[in-house]
């Protein structure tokens, strides 16, 4: 394999989980030469611009960091895209931290699949943060279950979000890149939609990577983050009519939902809080059902 591939990390005020997340590039067993690293801080408050002047400087011919006032993501991805020079285009969040051989999984299974615009690997659970591994789990069983992202529960094919997703950058480019005029949440998912109607495939891969969700660990930040999604999706749930299913986002189909998810978590995962997906589902389809009727009745 001799494919150049793009890191692309957008950050902002993420001084407590970005240097593990540049680690774990860097320390990728795909050869370094071949990582291009670009960084954009979009408007950070805290201590994150002097951490990437510091990995800049150690790594010059490297990493690349860019800084901007705040746009929102779909801009500060748009940069990245704008330029990478990868034939591929990894997105990896501030809170994610990559298992050694990821890169590598990620270019062999596009070097393979030439039709394939999207691929995403697989999250790990971590120790001693049941609420962040109950977040996580339903990705895990999906993935386990058919090979590819697609809800064991509806049987539809599930699209991903951009942290820890590798595209065809040719793929991204040829759709325009993300819409910057989508606001709050779902920009990604639009991306991913357009991508998929242009023709290319979406697969699995098993390359794994921790998603720590920002440190997520308490069911007050779980229900927080979705009542911001709910709120965050309106001009995405407008415009695709296809990211989001109202109905399988209410709190009864929730419980439902994470019911069902429970046993073949349990299964694969060998965790007996597993059989607190119920629960988990219900608080949080709670939140977004609320954010998502404020951000109807405001809209």
């Amino acid at each position: 394999m001799s494919a150049q591939i793009t890191v692309g990390v957008c950050v902002k005020n993420g001084e407590k989980m970005l240097p593990a997340a540049i680690e774990s590039v860097l320390n990728q067993t795909y050869p370094q030469q071949l990582i291009q690293l670009i960084i954009v801080d979009d408007g950070s408050t805290d201590g994150t611009p002097q951490i990437l002047k510091k990995y800049a400087k150690q790594y010059p011919s490297q990493i690349r960091v860019f800084k901007s006032g705040w746009r929102g993501l779909g801009s500060a991805r748009n940069f990245i895209v704008d330029k990478a020079d990868g034939e591929y285009l990894l997105f990896v969040d501030a809170d994610e931290i990559l298992t050694p051989n990821y890169i590598q999984t990620q270019v062999k299974v596009m070097e393979s699949n030439p039709k394939v615009g999207i691929t995403a690997g697989v999250f790990r659970t971590v120790e001693n943060n049941f609420v962040l591994n109950l977040e996580v789990a339903p990705n895990i069983v999906n993935q386990k279950t058919f090979g590819k992202p697609k809800s064991i529960i509806w049987k539809t094919e599930k699209l991903v979000g951009t942290g820890g997703t590798t595209f065809r950058t040719k793929a991204i480019r040829e759709v325009k890149g993300f819409d910057t005029s989508i606001k709050g949440a779902g920009e990604d998912l639009d991306l991913i939609i357009r991508i998929k109607k242009a023709g290319w495939l979406l697969i699995a891969n098993d390359g794994e990577l921790y998603e720590l969700h920002g440190g997520l660990s308490t069911p007050h930040a779980l229900m927080k983050k979705y009542y911001w999604y709910g709120y965050g999706c309106q001009q995405t749930y407008h415009k695709t009519g296809t990211a989001f299913s109202v109905p399988r986002m209410t709190p009864l189909a929730g419980l439902v939902t994470g019911l069902l998810y429970s046993f073949p978590a349990y299964r694969y995962l060998h965790q007996k809080a597993m059989f607190l997906l119920p629960i988990h589902y219900g608080l949080k389809l709670t939140a977004w059902t609320c954010g998502f009727m404020k951000g109807q009745l405001r809209g």
